[in-house]
């Protein structure tokens, strides 16, 4: 990447920082759109709508009953850096309301560690610098240095062992069908975001 393509991608990730909500706000707007019988994004569909219903009660059980392991709170807590974790979302994504919830537990658990969110219908331009396989695909994580304002990393839109399930079903069956998807939620819930703690003690290098 030279340094002219550089500076477009920090001016991007900037412009975004400037609209980005706590997961509290977020929280929030979701609750607020569920009210209203509506979704964030440019489509509002019903069908999305019932999608943010379902999300929203999502995250409000992950709130209430994701537990991590006091091995993983100490070594989160001693994480050096200063970092702003900038996710990308959508209230109507069903892996975002398994991710996200799990990404803020963590968070909380180091001060050097500011997430926030945006939504991707929002902010197309910093989507289209985080494709996964070309695809807009979410949530995702993007680790920006503090001091640097370097990206250092970028996770998602699944954890690691949940991205296998996908890439192996889609490599057996060319795509994945109804009942996939519903063997995945069936993971995310057994999983109670375990996955995700230890994806990120392993890019937080704690």
């Amino acid at each position: 990447m030279n340094t002219l393509e550089q500076i477009s991608v920090k001016d991007i990730i900037k412009e975004s920082l400037n609209k980005a909500i706590s997961y509290q706000d977020y929280r929030d707007l979701v609750k607020h759109l569920v009210a209203e019988e509506s979704t964030t994004g440019n489509e509002k569909t019903e069908a999305l709508a019932n999608y943010t219903m379902l999300n929203d009660r999502r995250m409000k059980r992950w709130d209430k009953t994701l537990k991590i392991s006091e091995e993983i709170k100490e070594k989160v807590s001693n994480f050096k850096g200063n970092v702003t974790w900038l996710i990308i979302t959508e209230s109507w994504c069903g892996d975002a309301a398994h991710v996200v919830p799990a990404l803020d537990k963590i968070a909380e658990l180091s001060p050097n560690i500011d997430l926030k969110l945006v939504l991707r219908d929002e902010n197309e331009a910093l989507m289209d610098q985080f494709l996964t396989n070309g695809g807009r695909a979410i949530a995702k994580l993007i680790m920006i240095d503090n001091v640097t304002d370097e990206v250092i990393n970028t996770y998602g839109p699944r954890p690691t062992e949940a991205t296998k399930l996908v890439n192996d079903y889609k490599a057996a069956h060319g795509g994945l069908t109804p009942e996939f998807k519903e063997d995945l939620q069936s993971w995310y819930n057994k999983d109670k975001g375990q996955n995700i703690f230890n994806d990120m003690l392993t890019l937080l290098d704690v």
